[in-house]
């Protein structure tokens, strides 16, 4: 029946999209909105300092005029998929991130990753340092509730899109992501698991990112295979996506620039508002963020819904 809904939903959305006009004013400070431009600006930054990602034309006949025919989405392939979502309560390696309202959490897919050096776990930081950190986690735990939106919120596409006003964007200095190699990306092993003593096949995923022209922000397509290149069927994705967003958040719909089967994609009903969340968030602070690293941020929210597919690989941003 849910699927029958997201059918539905997903054609109506398609007409409105067509009858949706190319938003041209920038509203991305007020409504965490993107123009076309604005989503260009912010794919070169992410491919710049990621080069795992690049850009894509897709196939001729489905290029939007409002974009360059170069520039249609972005694409990065053989991302790793080395476990189930169900797994992650069997194991230690995540952690559940519970923001202070206790109203829900984000998946921490990489905790004990983080701030370690070369041989050793701990290392002294001088005050400076210990005041970054202590700013880091702030942010963290700030994107933890903006992410709780995501797994709590329910998907109410009801309503139009709001008038777009002018607004002049801030310029910003160009923070530099941490980035892996991307042969670490197109490696595919084959993993033991030291609880169950099972030989677990690591599956892969083509991720896309598109502009939504009706919701005037980005979105997220995936495509899965399995360990010999064979597509996963829907039911076999769906076993890499939290249960709180699968056939929800996460659906199965016609991709606007590959032609072909359905792709499971993130609905992008809440991304703006998301996005907007975590703006003001900053903003508080006395920082400014900049339009050219929303899909930076963009990355990091949206792994709640698919936290075990580890194409993330901007694991540090400075604002």
């Amino acid at each position: 029946m849910q699927n029958v809904i997201n059918t539905v939903k997903g054609t109506a959305l398609g007409v409105a999209e067509y009858l949706t006009p190319v938003l041209k004013d920038s509203k991305f400070k007020e409504t965490g909105v993107l123009t076309p431009e604005e989503f260009v600006k912010a794919g070169d930054h992410l491919v710049h300092h990621c080069p795992t990602w690049q850009w894509s034309t897709g196939d001729e006949s489905k290029i939007k005029p409002y974009l360059p025919k170069n520039k249609q989405f972005l694409l990065t392939r053989n991302v790793p998929c080395y476990k189930r979502c169900k797994q992650l309560e069997y194991t230690e390696q995540e952690k559940i991130v519970q923001p202070e309202d206790g109203e829900g959490g984000w998946v921490d897919t990489h905790p004990s990753n983080d701030n370690l050096t070369d041989g050793s776990g701990t290392a002294e930081m001088s005050n400076d340092e210990k005041s970054d950190s202590d700013e880091a986690e702030d942010m963290q735990n700030n994107l933890g509730n903006a992410m709780t939106d995501l797994v709590l919120g329910d998907d109410d596409d009801d309503g139009e899109a709001a008038v777009m006003e002018d607004s002049d964007l801030e310029n910003e200095e160009d923070e530099v992501a941490e980035v892996k190699p991307a042969s670490d990306r197109e490696h595919v092993a084959r993993k033991t698991s030291d609880s169950v003593g099972e030989i677990i096949q690591t599956r892969t995923y083509d991720l896309n990112i598109t502009y939504d022209k009706y919701y005037q922000t980005p979105r997220l397509w995936v495509s899965g295979h399995d360990e010999n290149r064979h597509p996963l069927s829907v039911d076999q994705m769906y076993e890499d996506v939290s249960q709180d967003h699968a056939k929800r958040t996460v659906t199965m719909e016609s991709h606007p620039h590959i032609p072909g089967p359905p792709m499971a994609s993130v609905h992008p009903c809440r991304h703006a508002e998301v996005m907007k969340f975590f703006i003001q968030t900053v903003t508080e602070g006395g920082r400014e963020l900049g339009v050219h690293m929303y899909l930076i941020i963009f990355l990091k929210f949206v792994q709640a819904v698919i936290p075990t597919i580890e194409y993330d690989y901007t694991q540090n941003f400075t604002m």
